[in-house]
């Protein structure tokens, strides 16, 4: 089998505009380059862009030699209602923006000629999500090109039978034939096996000295399948999955606890552009704020994220949908659901049987559906259904409190509200989840919590729990002790979660083995449902009406950019990762007015560098399950706290004055058990311009390039503000921007300013050789020069 690229050459023009014709590269997101607008009719769900259809167009040559042969088209990714055409005959279509498709193409195809491939992506039934979604092909497309005999596409499946270890090998043939079974450790041949089949085949083999993939290890294996002319590869690991409320989580029948995170698909500055530099950054990041395992929020994610996870053991919860039956919003995939669940099912297992990092899938996101009886009988049919295609365990992510108000009359979905929230004007009225977020936000945390703990919450949740494997709890912190006495056989999983519970979470999940797992909201700050989770401040936004300008939800552990806070450092102690860590609430020169948000503690930053602010109030946050802690500034004590919040912060307050801060934390025996510091900048300012793996950087790597405000010593200044035009040669600027959620310049322009002293470019190289940038601030300007492989 031969897999070609496929991505490049193409062309893209809006829909009945011909006009607007221009060459483009795939993967490509068309929403991002578009207008922001009070006209928007996704409005702050999709971040106020406009939602248009697009058409892709590429020509391409198939040699007359293979007329004998099976050609398919893959997508990995199409947003949304796609059509395929080829030679201008209808090949294909598929609704779901999120599932990859196939297209076999040989009835369309004229063999040694030119032939002509179209899509079209439809994106103005807006609005049709509760989060920017992108337009167009935003995943890979590659073509295979099969021999007349073949194995069969995604028939290779690779299982664990035990951890000893033992496999099992199956796939698919269109004749019976003599297939080679290779199993490779590199390029290593560690076994191989002849297996006879009649079309439908499989094989267990034991590999005695083959190592177990694992977070801390994730060791993978290829297997190689040879069948006369076809050579199929694919990747695997070996590692069992188990789950019960008596063991817990088992992975290689060891104990695991799911210390997560939500992630949403979009890779920030990119759009909904998927990348494997972009994906695998991702990864590597969550990984190093303390997680060890992602949520697909809401949809299933892309291979290129699952081939990361598989190589740096990050563990998935891959999600199916936001909706069943139910509009959340007019356009939805609620129209699809009921005709197409199982294609799209099978098909997520498909992308996913061979990744030793998917654990488990999650049939749906606050689906209230679950509080009724045909949402309850569907909850029993999907996960059924997927016991059929695999044995992972299933969950589904249930609001407990959204399904109680659900049966009272009170929905916060319902089909009448998403009808309702399509027609206000410039979506200046809340409806349905925006309502019930910024009530959140008013009310904080506990009001969602508290819901949980009511009976009737409990009543309209326990039979749709009762048909899945893992009963998947958003914001139901609460009910996790009562719930494991009073249903001792339901295993418990936080699929989504707030900050400020990670303590709480941790301390139950060690002695209750039914709670598995925690998903906190949400990872990495994403675009759309715009301002959620912000905390900005009236002299960074004009307004917090959340309106045309802003960007992102605000609601990251990590933000636009990559970087981490105070946030990230609390979950790490929270984690038992770090014995300490210390965070500051950017001093001000005046009290400002901020933007509440029940999905962030605070916007504290690892900074102590608010230079010209001396001897203003300072709030200190000291991450530390200690007795106490002390603050030292310049070596001089300054406070001392015994005052511990959510497990694991310390509030003090102070003035700001330059120099060294130190946080010490000491037990009840008063023994040091950590310490951290800040350092002051200098008055001086420079520009750093600084380039992420820049001497590894090769023709298909996304250059990432970090422009920060700092003194002589590297220190970054968080309250220095400039602007900065960016020229690229060499390469091509594909996203340029701040962590600010409110963003009135976009991603996709020359120019743009720092936030908190930051910015950041992703750049991709046209050539090998030298990349040159050019970085003009208002105090200095800087040329790089870049190694492309």
């Amino acid at each position: 089998m031969q897999k070609i690229n496929f991505n490049n050459h193409w062309h893209i023009y809006q829909k009945d505009d011909i006009t607007t014709i221009k060459d483009i590269t795939i993967p490509h997101d068309a929403m991002i380059h578009e207008k922001r607008t009070d006209n928007s009719q996704g409005g702050k769900n999709i971040g106020w862009f406009e939602g248009h259809d697009y058409v892709y167009v590429k020509t391409f040559h198939i040699p007359i030699d293979d007329y004998d042969k099976v050609i398919v088209f893959e997508f990995e990714g199409v947003y949304h209602n796609a059509e395929v055409y080829i030679n201008g005959k209808k090949a294909y279509d598929r609704p779901y923006g999120y599932t990859n498709f196939y297209v076999y193409a040989n009835e369309f195809l004229i063999f040694g000629e030119d032939n002509k491939i179209e899509v079209i992506a439809y994106n103005s039934d807006q609005p049709n999500s509760r989060w920017y979604t992108g337009t167009g092909i935003y995943r890979p497309v590659h073509m295979y090109v099969l021999p007349k005999h073949h194995i069969s596409l995604n028939s290779l499946k690779i299982k664990t039978i035990n951890h000893h270890p033992e496999i099992e090998i199956s796939l698919e043939t269109n004749i019976s034939g003599i297939v080679n079974i290779q199993i490779l450790d590199d390029t290593n041949i560690i076994k191989e096996e002849k297996i006879d089949t009649n079309k439908n085949s499989s094989v267990r083999l034991i590999l005695p000295n083959a190592k177990l993939w694992q977070v801390e290890n994730p060791k993978l294996y290829t297997c190689r399948a040879i069948f006369e002319d076809d050579i199929q590869e694919t990747t695997f690991g070996i590692r069992t999955v188990s789950v019960s409320s008596e063991t817990g989580l088992l992975i290689n029948d060891k104990r695991t606890i799911l210390y997560g995170a939500c992630i949403h698909h979009d890779n920030g500055l990119l759009g909904a552009v998927e990348h494997p530099t972009a994906a695998y950054r991702k990864v590597q990041r969550l990984k190093a704020a303390g997680y060890n395992a992602i949520r697909s929020a809401h949809n299933p994610c892309s291979k290129a994220l699952l081939n990361a996870c598989d190589e740096l053991g990050m563990l998935v919860l891959d999600e199916y949908v936001d909706m069943w039956y139910i509009h959340k919003t007019k356009y939805d995939y609620a129209n699809f659901v009921s005709d197409w669940w199982k294609e799209d099912l099978k098909d997520l297992v498909d992308k996913d049987f061979n990744h030793p990092s998917v654990i488990m899938y999650s049939t749906g996101n606050e689906v209230s559906e679950t509080a009724q009886e045909r949402g309850i009988q569907f909850t029993e049919e999907m996960t059924k259904y997927l016991h059929t295609l695999d044995d992972r365990p299933v969950t589904c992510g249930v609001n407990i409190f959204f399904n109680y108000l659900s049966q009272l009359g009170f929905g916060v979905y319902t089909d009448d509200k998403a009808e309702k929230e399509a027609s206000l004007k410039n979506k200046k009225k809340a409806v349905g989840s925006e309502f019930f977020n910024n009530l959140a936000g008013l009310l904080g945390d506990k009001f969602m919590k508290w819901g949980a703990t009511l009976k009737g919450s409990d009543r309209n949740t326990k039979k749709a729990f009762a048909n899945m494997d893992v009963a998947g709890y958003n914001y139901g912190i609460d009910r996790y002790k009562k719930d494991v006495k009073k249903y001792p056989h339901r295993v418990i999983l936080g699929t989504e979660t707030f900050c400020k519970d990670a303590c709480q979470f941790y301390d139950l999940a060690q002695t209750n083995p039914a709670i598995i797992g925690d998903f906190v909201w949400s990872g990495m700050d994403y675009l759309g449902e715009v301002g959620i989770g912000a905390w900005v401040y009236e002299h960074q936004v004009p307004d917090f009406s959340h309106g045309p300008g802003w960007m992102t939800a605000g609601s990251g552990r990590i933000d636009i950019l990559g970087n981490t806070g105070g946030e990230t450092a609390f979950t790490r102690v929270a984690y038992n990762l770090d014995p300490i860590g210390m965070a500051v609430v950017p001093v001000q020169e005046k009290k400002r007015k901020h933007s509440p948000s029940a999905w962030k503690m605070s916007n504290a930053i690892s900074s102590w560098s608010f230079n010209g602010l001396e001897g203003k109030p300072a709030k200190i946050e000291v991450y530390a399950k200690a007795d106490k802690v002390v603050l030292l500034l310049n070596d001089k004590k300054i406070a001392e706290s015994k005052k511990r919040k959510h497990g694991a912060v310390f509030y003090i307050k102070t003035t700001y004055y330059p120099g060294t801060l130190t946080a010490i934390g000491y037990d009840q025996n008063n023994v040091e058990i950590g310490r951290t510091s800040l350092t002051s900048a200098g008055d001086d300012n420079r520009l750093n311009v600084y380039i992420e793996n820049e001497n590894e950087l090769s023709i298909e790597d996304l250059v990432f390039v970090h422009f920060k405000i700092t003194d002589k010593n590297g220190i970054v200044k968080p309250l220095e503000q400039t602007n900065i035009n960016i020229q690229v040669d060499q390469g091509e600027l594909i996203g340029f921007g701040n962590a600010c959620p409110y963003n009135k310049d976009g991603y996709s322009g020359y120019t743009n300013t720092t936030y908190f002293g930051e910015a950041m470019a992703i750049v991709k190289p046209q050539n090998k050789g030298k990349l040159k940038i050019r970085v003009i601030s208002d105090f200095e300007t800087k040329n790089v020069e870049i190694d492309i492989k």
